[in-house]
């Protein structure tokens, strides 16, 4: 899960060497945090948060494919 999340996210920041990508198990839940660069947020994020959405909802139909719940939280 981690590995798709990233080959998701890399291409959208300037700073690639920052970015840092979670993964903590909770029962059948996997919790990806994503934390980059403070001037990548926003790319990461989108206008309006469109492209977080498309990205959650991406990582949400993996998950539903290996009969696990992904939740996906984006720090600055």
């Amino acid at each position: 899960m981690k590995e798709l999340l990233k080959a998701i996210i890399e291409p959208l920041v300037q700073h690639p060497e920052d970015l840092e990508i979670g993964q903590e198990m909770k029962g059948r839940e996997i919790v990806l945090t994503v934390t980059a660069h403070p001037e990548d947020i926003g790319r990461v994020i989108g206008r309006g948060g469109r492209r977080a959405h498309a990205v959650r909802a991406i990582m949400k139909a993996k998950g539903a494919m290996d009969n696990k719940r992904i939740s996906v939280d984006i720090l600055s």
